[in-house]
């Protein structure tokens, strides 16, 4: 979740596991995997991710280029950040065992994703730090600064790294299906989604998104993409 003074953020012209313009394929494997956060790992290395590198009203943002993964199962949804950075903006206490609300006042990796189709407004809300911090939160749009939307609990998790001589940041996400769709997986259905990312210290900071919001908040569900699942 972004402060509702930050900037908006535009497209990056996907790739690999994108099908078209605001549809993102997740590929299905063969079962459940351990969270590595890392790219060359055997659920990874072969799975092309699109591509994000763009800030507001579609400025280019040099030296962030974000790449992002998914994979899927019958139980579970994956998502794999690949995140170059300049400067890092970490919490100085992170706790890895409980909840970081306000997680994004500092560098984050965020999912906003919604299966209600009707009801495009509410949608959850999936971040990680590259601290392995997280937060997950149930969204109404139409109703921000509900101050209770953190305490839900989607029971994800998350694993992340930190590469210091290649300056990127590895996160990556593995959330219940059950906690954000009613409908069986299977290859076919589609999810609403969004991807953003928060990065470094004021007045210096930045940020990315997928698909442009062309507002002061990333909370724009009209702006939001597609995610498909695919055998």
């Amino acid at each position: 979740m972004l402060k509702q003074y930050c900037l908006v953020l535009a497209l990056c012209a996907p790739a690999g596991f994108a099908d078209g313009p605001g549809v993102a394929v997740s590929h299905r494997a063969p079962a459940d995997f351990a969270l590595t956060a890392d790219s060359d790992a055997a659920a990874w290395r072969d799975v092309a991710g699109i591509f994000m590198d763009h800030g507001p009203k579609g400025d280019p943002v040099a030296g962030h280029r974000t790449e992002v993964r998914s994979r899927w199962t019958s139980n579970n949804l994956y998502f794999l950040f690949i995140c170059p950075y300049q400067e890092l903006h970490l919490h100085p206490h992170p706790s890895r065992t409980t909840e970081t609300n306000q997680l994004w006042d500092w560098d984050v990796a965020e999912v906003f994703i919604g299966t209600n189709f009707e009801n495009i407004h509410r949608y959850k809300e999936f971040e990680m730090s590259p601290q392995a911090e997280w937060v997950d939160l149930d969204i109404d749009s139409t109703k921000m600064g509900n101050a209770d939307a953190w305490l839900w609990n989607s029971g994800f998790e998350v694993k992340a790294r930190i590469d210091a001589s290649r300056k990127i940041w590895y996160g990556e996400m593995r959330i219940p299906i059950k906690s954000i769709d009613d409908r069986p997986p299977a290859a076919g259905i589609e999810m609403r989604i969004n991807f953003y990312r928060c990065q470094g210290a004021d007045p210096n900071r930045k940020y990315i998104a997928w698909q442009p919001t062309h507002s002061a908040t990333f909370h724009v569900p009209e702006a939001f993409g597609r995610l498909r699942l695919a055998d």
